[in-house]
């Protein structure tokens, strides 16, 4: 596809919003979604309360300038983190040692024994409880949804959490290492988000910044209208990533894909003028605008394509549940417009147990329900945890055809 045919392709569909990122005054939109639920992991106590959840409207804009991509009709005030949020992916054995690996990697590369730690939307503090665990080191977290019983490890006397967002009113509190993980993708303001970051670490000598984030281009390659969702306002290639740090003064250590290419993660310090060359995989701005318009050109089909699986299943007689009651889970039901097709969510959480999905009210349920509901299809909704779930079934020797996302 040529360049010219992109810029035709884009051009009845400019929006006059500034880009959050870089400030360049036009967003050019690619992918438009009404009357999505506005959050996707807040416990519901009710169907008819799922049903009634509240919702807005998704429309991604795309920066030519620098690559990032927003939601620019994202309004902060309809969220409230504050709620039940239950975002925690902690009780997946394939999760947790993908979050050990992490935390030991981040220690040894950094030498962080004995040190200051930080954590900016730490959720449930896992991740934190590690690092201290791990390095011996002492830590504060803050987060909205912090939940302090959810707390059990000794390390916890040399924590402290916050139930709160991060704001100008904690910038006495610095560290040797500030990790960031799967908060910046929340955040509107991305460029004065990250500018506030820098008083965690200014005067540390060798301070770190750590952030991690979903991976766009993986979202535009596979279509995957699945991890578009409200909550998610900001979205990040590794070049707009890194650009973003570097134009915020930061050098740029590490730059990579995890978790199956699912995640970029970051590893920058402060660098005054001198930010560093740029790394491999950051140069990407023209595959990224090919990105781009490929998924504007076909993620109907893709939608096409799950609507007519599922409905295949429904008109057979089959029986089909979601495993994970999830961002994705609750994104692939509301997008597809699947309410009644499906009547059941699995999910491995406990806390999850007996709520509903937001805004279409499936029945959230623990995986040994499976036992006597025998589903037909069991559609997982990240491919990371296939082969766990796999395992779970054939334990509680459930048949079932198994595909994923």
């Amino acid at each position: 596809m040529t360049l010219g045919s992109e810029k035709r392709a884009f051009k009845a569909y400019s929006s006059p919003s500034t880009c959050h990122s870089c400030g360049a005054r036009e967003m050019k939109i690619f992918y438009e979604v009404e009357g999505v639920p506005v959050h996707s992991v807040v416990l519901v106590e009710s169907r008819e309360s799922a049903l009634k959840f509240p919702r807005g409207d998704i429309r991604l804009g795309y920066c030519g300038a620098c690559g990032f991509i927003e939601n620019v009709l994202f309004d902060p005030g309809l969220l409230d983190y504050t709620q039940d949020y239950e975002e925690t992916q902690g009780f997946s054995p394939t999760f947790n040692r993908f979050a050990r690996s992490l935390a030991e990697r981040l220690i040894d590369r950094y030498d962080l024994r004995d040190k200051e730690v930080l954590e900016i939307g730490c959720g449930k503090g896992e991740f934190l409880v590690l690092l201290c665990e791990i390095g011996g080191n002492r830590g504060v977290g803050i987060d909205p949804a912090y939940v302090p019983e959810r707390t059990t490890s000794e390390v916890a006397k040399h924590i402290t959490f916050i139930q709160d967002f991060y704001s100008e009113a904690y910038h006495h509190i610095t560290a040797d290492f500030v990790c960031c993980r799967h908060t910046l993708e929340h955040i509107q303001p991305t460029r004065d988000f990250l500018w506030m970051v820098r008083h965690a670490v200014k005067g540390r000598k060798d301070a770190v910044v750590f952030f991690e984030v979903p991976d766009v281009s993986r979202v535009l390659r596979e279509l995957a209208f699945w991890d578009i969702y409200y909550e998610h306002c900001s979205y990040f290639s590794m070049g707009s990533l890194a650009r973003l740090f570097r134009s915020c003064g930061f050098e740029v250590l590490h730059l990579a894909k995890d978790f199956d290419d699912q995640y970029l993660v970051i590893d920058a310090r402060l660098g005054g003028r001198a930010v560093g060359q740029p790394l491999p995989g950051e140069d990407d701005l023209g595959e990224l605008t090919r990105q781009v318009e490929y998924f504007a050109m076909n993620y109907k089909s893709k939608l096409e394509q799950w609507r007519g699986e599922v409905g295949d299943v429904v008109d057979q007689g089959r029986r089909c549940v979601l495993w994970s009651a999830s961002s994705k889970g609750v994104a692939f039901l509301t997008t597809l417009g699947i309410d009644e097709e499906i009547e059941f969510a699995v999910d491995i959480n406990p806390f999850k147990h007996g709520k509903y999905m937001p805004g279409t009210g499936q029945r959230i349920v623990p995986p040994e329900f499976l036992k006597e509901y025998r589903p037909d299809v069991v559609v997982v909704m990240n491919p990371i945890y296939k082969r766990e779930i796999r395992e779970m079934l054939a334990q509680m020797n459930v048949t079932a055809d198994v595909c994923s996302l």
